[in-house]
């Protein structure tokens, strides 16, 4: 395990079959999982898929991308907006539309990611706090904490996750 300079906080010891998120690396990783991840909104499955992707990076919960294709046609309406991540370029917001429910800007997808990254081309993230639910194999997931982060907490991962009230800087 890396060692953390003063400010950051200790790192959970994972157990068998844990991950910990201060094990994950930076830059971020991009892997596939083959794990079924289901989203609900508005009472509605609004994607279901096989073939997402997880990114992973030092102290934060796997974010996952959903290929657009797996999502219900008209769940997805590109609004305005834009943000920059320093690793994978501009991403674009949608507004998330299930059932009698929408959520502004409540995902994001990198149109044109940045070198490294391209296997985010034509998927989609969620903000797992903004839906009814977001599942992992099965597992119903916990929500990264802040309004910013889209991390995606299962019980095989372990912190303390940024996100927290005075996480900024860690």
């Amino acid at each position: 395990m890396t060692r953390r300079s003063p400010g950051h906080p200790s790192p959970v010891q994972p157990g068998p079959g844990q991950e910990s998120v201060w094990d994950y690396p930076r830059p971020p990783r991009v892997e596939h999982t083959g794990a079924r991840v289901v989203v609900r909104l508005g009472g509605q499955v609004i994607a279901d898929t096989t073939r997402a992707f997880r990114v992973l990076e030092t102290s934060h919960p796997p974010v996952y991308y959903l290929p657009i294709a797996d999502v219900v046609d008209g769940a997805l309406v590109p609004t305005s907006g834009s943000s920059m991540c320093e690793f994978k370029g501009s991403a674009t917001y949608f507004d998330v539309h299930g059932g009698d429910a929408v959520v502004p800007r409540g995902a994001w997808t990198y149109r044109s990611p940045w070198e490294g990254y391209g296997e985010l081309r034509d998927h989609v993230a969620v903000y797992p706090s903004r839906m009814d639910s977001c599942e992992v194999a099965g597992e119903r997931v916990r929500a990264q904490a802040g309004d910013f982060y889209g991390g995606w907490i299962t019980a095989d991962i372990v912190g303390p996750f940024k996100g927290e009230p005075g996480t900024l800087g860690w």
